[in-house]
């Protein structure tokens, strides 16, 4: 069974998914994390959260983007009730944005 609390990477995927009600681009959270996320794992971590129930995702059906459709990913109520949990415990990394 996978860890049902969140890691301290996917803490910062949710402050930083926070920030932004209406959701973000998993490279704009990358952008966003001042060096903490890379490209190559941002994608696993919302996978994660994804299935956790804490992030959801949804992909617009028309873009500003060239290409492929990317999805748009943000918080869960459930989400955010772990990320509120976890900064009053002391537990969320600083940095972001």
């Amino acid at each position: 069974m996978a860890n049902p609390f969140a890691t301290g990477t996917e803490l910062l995927v949710l402050r930083l998914l926070a920030q932004e009600p209406e959701g973000q681009y998993g490279l704009e959270l990358v952008r966003f994390s001042a060096g903490k996320l890379k490209r190559n794992s941002v994608y696993v971590t919302l996978g994660r959260l994804e299935e956790k129930g804490f992030v959801k995702s949804h992909t617009p059906q028309q873009t500003a983007h060239p290409g492929l459709p990317r999805p748009i990913y943000s918080l869960t109520a459930q989400g955010r009730r772990a990320l509120e949990a976890a900064e009053i415990l002391g537990f969320c990394p600083s940095g972001a944005r």
